[in-house]
């Protein structure tokens, strides 16, 4: 128990130190702020201090220059503490912001460099309850805590020091409670710490219910499922709700047994002060500023108590955010550059598997794929076709083999410019909630106005964008919401053409198109995949057949490969395929 405890303080510590690595990056700003919460906090032990002299020389030896200077005296000590609090408000205001901002930044810079997999093994509405919500626990943690510590820490302590020196005897009395005050503090924060990181699960669940349910509300309508959507936002409501009244409860059970406890010391000290006070040992003035300051120890020592709560809270919510910083990016430790990429890509004994999945995605995986050559990837669903497209941007990595670009291994060339050199266009088209040029644009931001146009109009894209109401510089709303299918393909084909990439992927790009989306579609294809490299990923036989070579996949292997005429004629598996498809074509 005693070595778990420890372990305990000493991870909670770690996590604390990190947090104010980052606070002391704006050390000039820190200083000033802690420097104001002493001065704020001293003005209690002041205020107290002054009411002896109040009521001795003012009220019973009726001294007239007491009575002058102790009004001025509390005047001065509350406009220093006018001045000190909002110093520290603004301050603490600043850190915090920049503490926020900073980590933020962080998470987003980790979230664009994550590997494909890492989207595929964590939920989307707990990424972004990461970066929006636990984030701003994290100040809990860290500014908000020094601030309550320090300015209610330095208060208890002045007004402790005034207790002792106006009558050490009776201050042992409050000392005497603090152990039992420390031990239910332990006791409170392990529980509060349970509750925190089941906080951020539950959060986490009602962002993806939100996220998904904007994402698929036609899919909602259609199949009614109002209900169910709305029965499971209510459940991650719900468990949200009881879980934040666990935590009220446990922090106000907390503050309420510190506060019976004090209130007993306070209540003896009562009494051994009165029978002092009948045998002289009190003055008056002394008594009063006595009990104004045990009095005043009452709201620090509440919010002393009280920041367990937000303490265990932000380490909760610091521990999850410095864990996504921390996690590993895409490896990337290639050093030889890129140079002129003549496109020419082979894949040696390539393996791949999924996590989880018995059935390896790739097995022994040989092809050669020569510089402008167009080579086709067909096969059924989950025949690996897609996956081995993914290897050649190193969305995932091979587990075994290796794959080449005119004759370097991927892992030897720097991401960013093994990147710089594919164009991706896929059925599932991906385009931002911005004008229709900053989409083709996308990645090439130095683009000429002449440029796009070009791009758009190779792509069959401008008789459309033109009709627009403000033509490229038209909003085109969420994931292009504004557009037909069609016109979000040849958006996409006008980026890649605008990229100028030597290996294009085209992964089923018409698929889901229909009959005239899908020839104006196809005419921009062809205008893009002259003279690259382009591997195409084709559900509709019928859009590769005059490509270069097309290669059949099965189970994650390789099982033929030849031109269109010289596979019908083989009666393989292609044969079977095209047939399929015909008869599937034929008028019943």
């Amino acid at each position: 128990m005693e070595s778990e405890l420890k372990q305990s303080l000493q991870y909670n510590w770690a996590i604390y130190r990190r947090l104010l690595g980052y606070l002391l990056g704006y050390w000039k700003i820190l200083l000033l702020s802690m420097l104001s919460m002493v001065v704020a906090a001293l003005t209690e032990s002041a205020i107290a201090y002054l009411t002896q002299p109040l009521i001795d020389g003012g009220f019973v030896k009726k001294d007239p220059h007491v009575i002058a200077w102790v009004p001025l005296a509390i005047v001065g000590v509350f406009l220093m503490r006018g001045v000190a609090g909002f110093v520290n408000e603004y301050t603490a205001s600043w850190l915090t912001g920049h503490l926020v901002q900073t980590l933020r930044q962080q998470m987003f810079a980790k979230l664009v460099r994550l590997p494909a997999h890492y989207y595929d093994e964590h939920q989307s509405g707990r990424l972004m309850s990461r970066i929006t919500n636990d984030v701003n626990q994290v100040t809990e943690a860290g500014f908000n805590v020094i601030t309550v510590t320090v300015r209610d820490g330095v208060t208890a302590l002045g007004l402790l020091g005034m207790l002792l020196y106006i009558d050490w005897q009776l201050t042992l009395i409050c000392l005497v409670v603090l152990p039992a005050v420390s031990y239910c503090m332990r006791l409170v924060g392990k529980r509060l710490r349970g509750l925190a990181k089941q906080n951020q699960q539950h959060m986490a669940q009602m962002m993806q219910v939100l996220a998904e349910s904007i994402q698929c509300q036609r899919a909602i309508k259609v199949y009614g499922g109002q209900a169910r959507e709305l029965a499971r936002f209510i459940f991650a409501a719900e468990a949200l709700r009881r879980n934040q009244v666990k935590q009220s409860a446990a922090s106000s059970a907390n503050t309420g047994v510190t506060q019976l406890m004090i209130a007993c010391a306070l209540a003896a000290i009562l009494y051994f002060a009165g029978m002092r006070a009948q045998n002289g040992g009190l003055t008056a003035g002394q008594f009063m500023a006595f009990m104004t300051a045990m009095l005043g120890l009452f709201a620090p020592v509440k919010r002393i108590t009280s920041v367990s709560q937000a303490m265990q809270r932000g380490l909760a919510a610091a521990e999850s955010v410095f864990a996504f910083i921390d996690e590993p990016g895409e490896p990337d430790h290639g050093s030889r550059a890129a140079g002129a990429v003549r496109g020419q890509l082979s894949f040696d004994a390539v393996s791949f598997s999924y996590p989880n999945v018995e059935r390896p995605a790739l097995s022994g995986i040989d092809l050669a794929i020569q510089p402008g050559e167009t080579v086709a990837l067909v096969g059924s669903s989950g025949s690996g076709k897609t996956t081995l497209a993914s290897l050649v941007p190193r969305f995932y990595e091979p587990a075994a083999g290796r794959l080449l670009l005119d004759g370097v291994p991927l892992t030897e060339i720097p991401l960013d410019q093994l990147r710089a050199n594919i164009a991706l266009v896929s059925q599932h088209v991906e385009l931002f909630n911005d004008t229709v040029a900053a989409n083709i644009a996308y990645g090439r931001e130095d683009a000429s106005r002449e440029a796009i146009v070009e791009a758009a109009r190779a792509a069959n894209a401008l008789e459309f964008i033109e009709a627009l109401p403000d033509g490229l510089d038209t909003e085109i709303g969420e994931n292009g919401a504004r557009l037909s299918g069609g016109q979000r393909q040849r958006l996409a084909i006008a980026r890649a053409l605008l990229k100028n990439a030597p290996l294009l992927i085209l992964d089923e790009a018409t698929s889901a198109l229909d009959t005239q989306s899908e020839r104006l579609v196809q005419a921009a294809l062809e205008n893009l995949m002259r003279n690259r490299t382009t591997i195409v990923i084709a559900h509709r036989l019928s859009t590769i057949e005059n490509a270069d070579r097309i290669v059949v996949m099965h189970q994650g292997r390789l099982v033929e490969e030849g031109r269109h005429g010289e596979l019908l004629a083989s009666g393989g598996m292609y044969a079977k395929l095209h047939s399929l498809q015909f008869s599937e074509l034929q008028p019943q």
